[in-house]
């Protein structure tokens, strides 16, 4: 079960939150920032509700005003013709 990913963007495993909670003895907070959980391309919107529950179960802290995990959207995509201009010029 340890082999499970919890952030596929990032490639963490449990096993890589579990060990850096264990090693460290951080909060929710640092265990994010060292393993990149819910920081990939993403921004968290698939694994932070994934991520928030490993974290309260390993730190005993809740997700919200002291564990503040941010979600960030994914850029957004444009079409080539807001990059380069249509053949118009405009």
């Amino acid at each position: 079960m340890k082999e499970t990913i919890i952030c596929r963007c990032e490639e963490v495993s449990l096993e890589d939150i579990v060990n850096t909670a264990n090693t460290h003895n951080c909060s929710a907070r640092e265990i994010k920032l060292r393993t990149r959980a819910g920081m990939g391309y993403c921004g968290g919107r698939t694994c932070r509700p994934a991520v928030n529950a490993v974290l309260e179960d390993l730190t005993g802290e809740k997700a919200g005003h002291n564990v503040p995990l941010k979600v960030q959207p994914p850029v957004r995509p444009v079409t080539l013709s807001v990059l380069g201009g249509n053949r118009n010029g405009h």
